[in-house]
């Protein structure tokens, strides 16, 4: 029985395994040699952007308000001019919605100055063209009350001071009952849309007489 008894083989390592541990150990410090390597460059690129710079900290902080501050400054004027432009473009839609009806104003006041003129040669004709005259009386009172309701104003400057900026003299006459330079007769009436002018009046002007 003895010799059935068969001794255990020591432990051996599988078929196969050997050198695994040398291997691993070796990869483990490649590694660790790498980071270290790329840790020493950091390093010492911080080192060298800190030996380049000569600014202290406190120069450092300056610059950065100052920079900010700039940048601040920048971005109020950026916005200063948007504001600018968005405030010009809300005027020019508002000028444009005032004074679009500018040309049509133009294309009216004739019609306008020919009922006037109707109405001054019908003056003192006897009753039988009466309701000839209330219906231009009529009509004329509805095309100046349409202009009133679109802000279009009459300039009539009889017995007014002369304004260049409102009226057109046509001729100038002497005339010492009234001051010079004012209005004595208006040959044809101005109107303003919106207070602008669109047609001046037509007037004529006095002036001292000769000798004085």
């Amino acid at each position: 029985m003895a010799d059935r008894e068969q001794k255990t083989p020591a432990t051996e390592a599988p078929e196969g395994t050997e050198g695994i541990d040398e291997s691993t150990a070796a990869d483990a410090a490649a590694a660790a040699e790498a980071v270290a390597a790329d840790d020493a460059a950091a390093a010492d690129s911080v080192a060298e952007g800190n030996g380049d710079s000569d600014s202290s900290p406190g120069e450092l902080m300056a610059q950065l308000e100052t920079d900010l501050q700039q940048a601040r400054d920048a971005a109020l004027r950026a916005h200063a001019d948007a504001q600018n432009i968005k405030r010009r473009a809300e005027q020019d839609i508002e000028k444009a919605h005032k004074f679009a009806l500018e040309s049509f104003c133009k294309e009216l006041l004739p019609v306008v100055d020919n009922l006037e003129r109707a109405l001054e040669v019908t003056s003192g004709h006897d009753g039988s063209i009466k309701p000839i005259v209330e219906g231009l009386e009529l009509t004329l009172k509805s095309f100046q009350d349409a202009l009133k309701k679109f802000h279009i104003e009459v300039v009539d400057p009889q017995g007014e001071p002369f304004d260049p900026q409102l009226h057109q003299a046509m001729s100038m006459v002497e005339n010492g009952e009234v001051e010079p330079n004012t209005v004595i007769a208006v040959m044809q009436k101005g109107y303003t849309l919106h207070s602008r002018l669109v047609r001046p009046a037509m007037v004529m002007v006095s002036k001292a007489p000769a000798g004085q």
